[in-house]
């Protein structure tokens, strides 16, 4: 009688730690996700500042050119 209610417990247990096992990978699967989109998102955000930085220096030194010309005038 004790034989079967351990076998029944261990049954239960090896479920049990099988889902809770499940649940911790596809937790760690969606954690894995999560920063790859925050490695893509600040790839584009990085990205995204360097042409904003380009576009301010072309428009300093396009700036610069005028005043220069002006002053020469």
């Amino acid at each position: 009688m004790w034989v079967w209610a351990m076998v029944v417990v261990a049954v239960m247990a090896v479920g049990a730690i099988a889902i809770i096992t499940d649940a911790r990978n596809e937790s760690k699967r969606i954690d894995v996700k999560k920063l790859n989109k925050e490695i893509e998102l600040e790839k584009l955000r990085l990205e995204s500042y360097e042409k904003e930085t380009e576009k301010m220096r072309l428009e300093l030194e396009h700036s610069k050119q005028l005043l220069l010309e002006h002053k020469q005038k």
